[in-house]
């Protein structure tokens, strides 16, 4: 069922955001040129209908008993930060939210909001997992994290949206629906300078044990 991102359903997407004047972040398997190996894909539509930004996962969940790579084929790069009026957005997938390498790049870039759209796994602890790690990366960073989840069959639910302090602004707990929230760009500026870890940072020490 993987497709291009030209393939009918993001078209149909673009179609949609042009209508309805909407940026959009939609998640897909997208083909790959490796056989019997897909992409995990996140594709960005601007409210002209333009694609944008497209994001391939680049860690694949080899973890708790389970192959990503035996279907998947990972992406080479992060992708460009999605500029919507103040808002700038970086984008990870599910497992990246592991990786808190990633989270830090796309801060440094100068996101001010992660997005990770999710098909987190259930397991023991998992939905613990899910909730701290979403938390770790708007703490470490200071920006907020967007973390929409799939719900139903092997999957825990709880799409959650977080602020740059950590507090949860939304968690759909194990239900699917739809949440709207208003976002203060200025909290981030505000959280970054009284707690000012990007700047805080010794690259000095770091570079000496790069591995």
């Amino acid at each position: 069922m993987a497709e291009s991102v030209d393939g009918p359903f993001i078209s149909a997407l673009r179609e949609s955001a042009r209508e309805a004047k909407l940026v959009m972040l939609a998640a897909i398997y997208e083909t790959s040129p490796i056989t019997h190996r897909v992409y995990d894909t996140a594709v960005w539509i601007d409210a002209a209908g333009n694609v944008v930004s497209v994001y391939r996962k680049l860690h694949l969940y080899d973890a708790f008993g389970f192959k990503e790579s035996d279907k998947f084929h990972p992406g080479a790069d992060i992708a460009p930060l999605v500029n919507v009026g103040d808002a700038h957005c970086g984008t990870m997938i599910c497992y990246d939210l592991r990786f808190p390498e990633l989270a830090r790049l796309l801060n440094l870039d100068g996101a001010n909001i992660l997005f990770a759209p999710s098909g987190w796994v259930q397991g023991d602890l998992k939905v613990e997992h899910w909730q701290t790690m979403i938390k770790a990366r708007a703490l470490e960073n200071g920006c907020f994290v967007i973390a929409p989840n799939q719900v139903g069959n092997i999957y825990t639910g709880h799409s959650m949206a977080v602020d740059p302090l950590g507090r949860t602004l939304f968690d759909l707990q194990e239900n699917e629906g739809l949440a709207v929230i208003d976002i203060d760009l200025g909290m981030v500026k505000e959280v970054r300078e009284k707690l000012p870890l990007l700047q805080n940072r010794r690259t000095d020490v770091y570079d000496k044990h790069r591995r």
